[in-house]
Parts: C-alpha cells; sequence; structure tokens
C-alpha cells in the first residue's frame, strides 16, 4: 500500500471525515472535507504523511455552486502523490478554521484570502491584512467574481506595525522606493546600536492584480500572462502555467519537447545564478567580480536571444510543447561550457579574496528549523539543509530520464546561499548537455484537446528560485476562470526576516541579495 492509498484510508477518520474521496491518476487524489474537519486534515497530510502544502486557492463559486471553495494542496517531498483537498464554504458569511497556529506558511495564504475573497480564518494567530493596504475600501474583496472597480482613498491611517520600544532601541524605515530600478518593499528594522533585533517588511507595493487578470483570458492570453509574472522567471512560470494546462487535459507535452524545456529553464537557472554571484560579491565591496558576471550574463542573455529570439526566453513554451526547435547541439553544449569555465574562474577569484569571504561567512544565518519551518524553498532552503527540488523529487519535462545532483548545505549564510547557486550552475550545464546529447527525434508539440470543464490542473515546477506552482480551472466556455500562483518568494519573502537578526544594519543588502527574491512573484 502506497502512502496515497494509506492517507486516502485515514480521511475517513472521524475528525476529518472526507467525502467524494477519489483517484485522479496514480499520483494524485482529491477529496471534499467539511470546514470542521481542516485543521484535522493538515495536522494529518503535514505531521502524519510528511506532506508539504504547496498551496491554497480560493474560488467564488457563488453563481454555479452557491459557495465559496477553498482548496488545499498538499504534496509529499518524496513519495510524489499530491492531495487536493477542497472545502465549500457559506456563500454570504465564508469562515474556516485557521492552519496557521501550526502551519505558518497556510497562516499566509489565509490572510490573502481574507483580503482577496473576504473568506474569515477564524483562529488565525496574525488577522492583518497582507496584501490590503490602508486605502482599500472596508469591503473590497477583488477576487470575488462580483467585484466592482473600486474608489481608493488613503485616509492617513499608518500600517498597523507592532511597535517596539526599551532604552536603545530605535526603529529604521527603509523604502518602499529604492535607489536603482528594484520594486517597492517597505522594510522597518528595530536595533540595538547598528545591531538589528527585529525586521519587519511590508510588500504588496507591486500588487498588480495578476491573478485577477487571469479571469476571462483565452489560454493563449494566459500564457502571455504567465510569462510576465516574474521578469526573469518567463521560463519557470510559463511551464507552470503550460504543465497545469496539460494535467487538466490529460495530455503530456511531446518527448522531444520535454528535452528542449530542460534546457530552457536550465539557461534561465543558469544566467541568474551567475548574475546573482556578481551581485552578491558586490554588495561586499569587490565591484570587479560583479562587472564579470554582468558580462558574462550578456553573453548567456545573447545566446537565449539566438536561439529563441528572446533574451528572456519569452515565447518558448507552448501548451503541449515547445514554440520551435533549438538548435540544442554542440554549439549550445560548447556555448554554455565556455561560459561556466568563465565564471568559474571569476568564483575562484572572489573566494580566495579574504575581505569578501568575512563578509559573507556567519552572515545572515538562516537556521535549518526556521528555514523547515517557513517552507523555504530553492537556494535559500537547500543552503539552511532543505533538500527539497521539484526537478528530483516530482520530476517533470525530461528530469527524470537525466542525472543530476541537488546541491544541499547546511550554513544557512550567504556563503552558504552564494555556494549553492555556484553548484546549481555546474548542475545546469550538466543537464544542458546530457539533454542536447540524448534530444529524441519527434513533433515539437502534441496534439492538445479542448479543456473539459471545472477540471483543476496543478502544475509543479522547479524554477531557479525554487518550486513553482500553478493551479488552473477553466470555465463552460474555454476560458481561464481561476488561477492562482504559488511563487517561492511567498514562502522566502518572510525568512529573511530571521536571517537578519543579530547582523548590522549595512550587512542588510547584502543579506537582502542572498536572498533575491521576487517582488512581482509575491505581489500577485
Amino acid at each position: 500500500m502506497t502512502g496515497l492509498d494509506s492517507l486516502l484510508l485515514a480521511l475517513a477518520e472521524p475528525d476529518v471525515l472526507a467525502t467524494e474521496v477519489a483517484r485522479h491518476g496514480p499520483n494524485e487524489a482529491r477529496c471534499l472535507v467539511p470546514a470542521g474537519g481542516v485543521p484535522a486534515l493538515g495536522a494529518l497530510a503535514c505531521d502524519r504523511f510528511g506532506a508539504h502544502l504547496l498551496l491554497m486557492a480560493g474560488e467564488d463559486r457563488r453563481r454555479d455552486d452557491h459557495a465559496f471553495v477553498v482548496h488545499y494542496v498538499f504534496g509529499h517531498p518524496r513519495e510524489r502523490w499530491v492531495l487536493d483537498a477542497a472545502t465549500r464554504l457559506d456563500p454570504v458569511r465564508p469562515e474556516v478554521p485557521s492552519l496557521g497556529p501550526f502551519l505558518y506558511p497556510a497562516s499566509r495564504f489565509e490572510r490573502e484570502l481574507e483580503d482577496l475573497f473576504g473568506i474569515v480564518a477564524t483562529g488565525h494567530p496574525d488577522p492583518r491584512p497582507l496584501v490590503r493596504h490602508g486605502f482599500w475600501p472596508e469591503q473590497y474583496h477583488p477576487l470575488r467574481k462580483d467585484a466592482v472597480a473600486a474608489d481608493f482613498t488613503d485616509d492617513g491611517r499608518p500600517f498597523p506595525f507592532t511597535t517596539v520600544g526599551g532604552e536603545g532601541v530605535f526603529e529604521i524605515p527603509v523604502g518602499p522606493v529604492h535607489a536603482g530600478v528594484i520594486e517597492p518593499g517597505h522594510f522597518r528594522f528595530s536595533v540595538m546600536g547598528e545591531t538589528i533585533i527585529d525586521m519587519k517588511s511590508r510588500l504588496y507595493f507591486a500588487h498588480k492584480g495578476t491573478e485577477k487578470l487571469f479571469e476571462g483570458r483565452s489560454t493563449e492570453g494566459g500564457l502571455r500572462l504567465a510569462e510576465r509574472v516574474s521578469g526573469d522567471t518567463s521560463v519557470g512560470h510559463s511551464l507552470a502555467f503550460c504543465e497545469a494546462l496539460e494535467a487538466a487535459a490529460g495530455v503530456e507535452a511531446s518527448r522531444r519537447a520535454r528535452y528542449l524545456r530542460v534546457v530552457l529553464l536550465e539557461l534561465e537557472r543558469l544566467y541568474n545564478h551567475v548574475a546573482d554571484f556578481g551581485a552578491i560579491v558586490n554588495d561586499t565591496g569587490f565591484a570587479v567580480a560583479h562587472a564579470h558576471c554582468l558580462r558574462i550574463r550578456e553573453r548567456l542573455l545573447r545566446l537565449n536571444k539566438r536561439l529563441t529570439g528572446s533574451r528572456l526566453l519569452r515565447g518558448a513554451i507552448v501548451p503541449g510543447g515547445v514554440a520551435a526547435d533549438l538548435a540544442a547541439g554542440a554549439a549550445l553544449v560548447a556555448e554554455v561550457e565556455s561560459a561556466l569555465a568563465d565564471f568559474l574562474e571569476i568564483v575562484e577569484i572572489s573566494l580566495e579574496n579574504t575581505l569578501v569571504l568575512d563578509r559573507l561567512d556567519g552572515t545572515g544565518v538562516l537556521p535549518p528549523d526556521k528555514a523547515v519551518d517557513h517552507g523555504a524553498l530553492g537556494f535559500v532552503g537547500r543552503a539552511s539543509g532543505v533538500d527539497v527540488d521539484a526537478r528530483r523529487d516530482r520530476p517533470f519535462a525530461a528530469y527524470a530520464d537525466l542525472a543530476f545532483d541537488v546541491p544541499v548545505m547546511t550554513g544557512g549564510d550567504v556563503k552558504a546561499r552564494a555556494l549553492v547557486r555556484v553548484e546549481e550552475a555546474r548542475q545546469s550545464v550538466r543537464l544542458i548537455r546530457q539533454a542536447s546529447a540524448e534530444l529524441p527525434s519527434g513533433p515539437l508539440v502534441a496534439a492538445f484537446p479542448d479543456l473539459p470543464p471545472r477540471e483543476p490542473g496543478l502544475g509543479v515546477v522547479e524554477g531557479w528560485r525554487g518550486r513553482i506552482v500553478h493551479w488552473v480551472r477553466v470555465a463552460p466556455d474555454g476560458r481561464l476562470d481561476r488561477v492562482k500562483i504559488a511563487d517561492p518568494s511567498f514562502f522566502n519573502w518572510p525568512a529573511l526576516s530571521h536571517a537578519l537578526v543579530d547582523n548590522i544594519v549595512p550587512d542588510f543588502p547584502l543579506c537582502n541579495k542572498s536572498f533575491n527574491q521576487s517582488y512581482s512573484g509575491h505581489d500577485l
């Protein structure tokens, strides 16, 4: 009996009382859970069966089913199974017990649900607004189907930050407007001298209503939007979106396309990791290494342009496959291997500089237990001992056919986050080499049928920042009805506050860059 089989039997326990339990393929199951059974469901899936919460998705189905619906999507990190448990809520007063007291990522999804849908998580440990800024009208919940454009008037009320006090304690506000072209975010430091004792962040200044913009779009229009969720993750988000559509349709991308998708995703990972390493050492004052990393990044962006017509690899992924063939042969492999060798030389020079090492080593430590509590993903999690990677744990594209290593470190500091990036760059080139050598012949796109109405699809992809999840459901007319996205930044941003404790204020830019989370991917 598999772990999923055992879980499905346990769903009938009196505390959960799940109904409509059904398998959908070998590794996915769905069920309906009464609202009162949600806390027991969370404890069952996470504590007893070792699952992780991938996302929570709300739906306004008052017109069709006279209810709000919340989906709890759990996935096991090794056994590859997924459970989509839905609960129906009252259409007038939607409430559900909170998972927040024992599952921190759930607490943030719940705050998001209240702001965007008006769904209240009762017993929530921190019910402050998350998405909602002070000038949103009180009853404005934009993801409700009947939401209309609101009149936003700032009445001057301050955001409810937790106040601090005590002799010698000061607050330093930073942002939301920053130097340069980075997106807006407000960081409030509580300091004793120069030592940080706490940091609270306020994001969502870049909230664009992305999930609302998916509603009513064709799948083609949705794909163009998915590519733009976070500009440096065009392949990651477009692939997750297409994987979700393919799951809903019950089709698999063509075999050749699956290998080409590996090449595209690893090219994206490679240019971002090269750029990030340079930016990290630049914040130690080693500007020459940064300049060389930018040079190598530009080299890789020009390669992307030659291969796909887009420096950011936009337009390359389509439902069922890829948009065009790639020259994924010896010339491509030689180019990325040369760029990697160039990069590794810069890494070696940087790590031999004691001034660089002194700033990286022991700075911005995220302890493994805090990383686990926050559900930290990608290089942030793996630098703190969280051995999770969807390419290995829940293979997609052609990753199941290729050999690669997942670098995991336990230091949890800026140095570890930089070195994980370096090792992942090595693995990206290794994967591109294998995928190019083993590239099968055949069509670029599989036949893609009409999507079944109201059939949800789940796409899980390991983007360069970490796990990306898209949950997609289409309306009877074939247009998108609901798209829920969980970018890794949603999990990783709060962990930055813990990594900053006991560091000095001048190390904030260095710590922040070592995390390098997406404002845009977070502020959906």
